[in-house]
């Protein structure tokens, strides 16, 4: 495995710590923080990159607030100058991991997300269902054959080790104030235990608990040798026409996740016939439809109401409303929901 070294001054360059200002500042260009932050840019990058340089670089508190999307979550935001660090930790570190990623690893990653993921999704099911072939005496149009593991990770953000996470990392990034920064951030936040846990909301966290999972990814396509499997973070897949192999699977995918001290959500770690549906990545994904979840649609209409007063008293500009709108457009359009798009985009005109 090939290993890199000597990357933090790539980190810590005027020219990354201004990439990673680009980054953050999008779609939040008219916030305060951030129009103060690039009022004196040149000066507060330079501030940045001189703590990065001698090691007194400290983040700041996390600030914590609830949200409620329909269930709740707390979030832990950093300080925009934190997440400029953010940034240039992942522009630098990403490339490098990137590369060791398996394709059917879904979340965070360009060119995938989450419409390709559906996409790949529907592409297994017709493999393993042999196009769409029906169960036994039915005419029943859904009832084909197939079933799908579908699982998730017990409190996943909560429970990721940091000592194991530093020891992934560590076996490619060499560069030992890149592992000392990554470790500052990790030690920002732990759940009920210190040494465990990542904040929700923050760009390194996104990284991390795609990585983390890396190894589990290599176990399913390696060594169980599961052809048709795709993860997207701690929610994965496994598709097969053999209820009994995908037992096995789930039995030994828990084993293996005592490895990274992680264990299956007992509740939401299922095995599912495939005419039923399958509730992924928010759609309900039957073999000749999709349907938007209906908390998915309330929450997108509560966003919309929020962006809708922001806007109004000038705290959004237009383009970023805009581009907010379509996008969830463009993602609810893999969906049966023509009508839906429709009266959302009337209301976005008016």
């Amino acid at each position: 495995m090939k290993t890199y070294n000597n990357l933090y001054s790539q980190l810590i360059s005027y020219e990354n710590l201004e990439k990673a200002f680009k980054k953050a500042k999008k779609r939040k260009s008219s916030k305060h923080y951030v129009i103060e932050f690039e009022s004196k840019l040149k000066e507060n990058l330079t501030s940045l990159r001189n703590g990065l340089e001698n090691c007194t670089y400290a983040p700041k508190p996390l600030k914590r607030f609830t949200i409620r999307d329909p269930k709740t979550r707390i979030i832990h935001a950093s300080a925009f100058r934190d997440r400029l660090v953010h940034h240039a930790l992942c522009n630098i570190i990403e490339p490098i991991f990137e590369k060791t990623f398996i394709y059917d690893s879904y979340a965070n990653r360009k060119g995938k997300g989450v419409h390709s993921a559906i996409k790949r999704f529907d592409y297994f099911k017709r493999k393993i269902s042999i196009n769409g072939s029906q169960l036994n005496n039915t005419n029943y149009e859904n009832m084909v054959i197939g079933y799908v593991l579908k699982a998730d990770i017990k409190h996943y953000f909560d429970t990721i080790d940091h000592a194991i996470l530093i020891k992934i990392i560590n076996r490619t990034i060499k560069d030992e104030n890149v592992i000392g920064l990554i470790k500052q951030i990790l030690n920002q936040y732990y759940f009920q235990f210190e040494g465990k846990g990542m904040p929700l909301g923050n760009l390194t966290s996104q990284f991390f608990a795609n990585l983390y999972l890396n190894d589990l990814d290599y176990f399913v396509k390696h060594k169980l040798k599961a052809k048709y499997y795709m993860r997207y973070v701690d929610d994965f897949v496994i598709l097969h026409n053999s209820k009994e192999v995908l037992i096995e699977y789930k039995d030994k995918i828990n084993k293996y996740l005592n490895n990274l001290k992680l264990e299956l959500h007992p509740n939401k770690s299922k095995i599912i016939p495939l005419y039923k549906g399958i509730n992924f990545l928010g759609f309900n994904v039957f073999y000749y439809h999709k349907l938007l979840k209906k908390s998915n649609i309330r929450r997108f209409k509560r966003k919309l109401h929020h962006r809708s007063i922001e806007l109004a008293v000038g705290d959004l500009n237009y383009d970023d409303f805009i581009n907010g709108m379509q996008g969830w457009l463009g993602y609810a359009m893999w969906a049966n929901t023509h009508n839906l798009r429709k009266t959302i985009a009337e209301k976005i005109k008016d």
